[in-house]
């Protein structure tokens, strides 16, 4: 269960004004299918989600286990450091537009990860509980939620909730927590090793 929320709570925090956030405004502004962008959100975190954790659980097995407390640490602190830069809206959604809303969200929110902070803090978190393959499917299904999270009430409220966030305040609180994630990891890492 660690793992789940700790993932959930990862990817909720760290997808706040992200640029796939500012995508599902942009897409439901557009296309006013909220259920339907939603599920391909959904489908599209999915994907993403469990081949990042594939090949954080692969990584794992090929480093040695003394030094995988300081690369996560290091890795959390690199994402929130990540956090304080705003994200910018992409308006841009090029021959994607054509596919309707499901195939341009599945698409578009597919892409936009490819590289975010949230895949890096799925790869991470999936190193990190590597230990079974219920730890790792926690950790999809915890990073899943925690997009779901982010992006679904952005996708049915819309402009007017992305008004009332102050995302300064958001941003600096979503990097006191990372750090904090690898603060924890750096002492437990040190724990292990003494």
């Amino acid at each position: 269960m660690e793992a789940f929320f700790s993932s959930t709570l990862a990817v909720a925090i760290a997808e706040i004004g992200d640029k796939t956030q500012l995508l599902a405004l942009f897409l439901a502004a557009r296309y006013g299918r909220p259920f339907i962008i939603s599920l391909g959100v959904f489908v599209a975190t999915l994907l993403n989600h469990a081949m990042s954790a594939w090949f954080g659980s692969l990584v794992a097995g090929f480093i040695p286990a003394h030094w995988i407390p300081w690369i996560i640490a290091l890795s959390f602190i690199g994402i929130a450091i990540w956090l304080l830069v705003p994200a910018k809206d992409d308006e841009n959604m090029g021959s994607f537009a054509q596919f309707g809303p499901f195939l341009a969200t599945l698409f578009l929110f597919f892409l936009a990860e490819i590289g975010d902070k949230t895949q890096i803090a799925t790869v991470v978190l999936a190193a990190k509980y590597s230990a079974s393959v219920m730890m790792t499917v926690a950790v999809i299904a915890g990073t899943t939620l925690g997009m779901l999270l982010a992006n679904v009430p952005v996708i049915f409220a819309g402009k007017w909730l992305m008004d009332k966030m102050p995302l300064h305040i958001v941003r600096k609180a979503a990097f006191a927590i990372f750090v904090v994630f690898g603060v924890i990891t750096l002492l437990a890492g040190f724990h292990l090793a003494g």
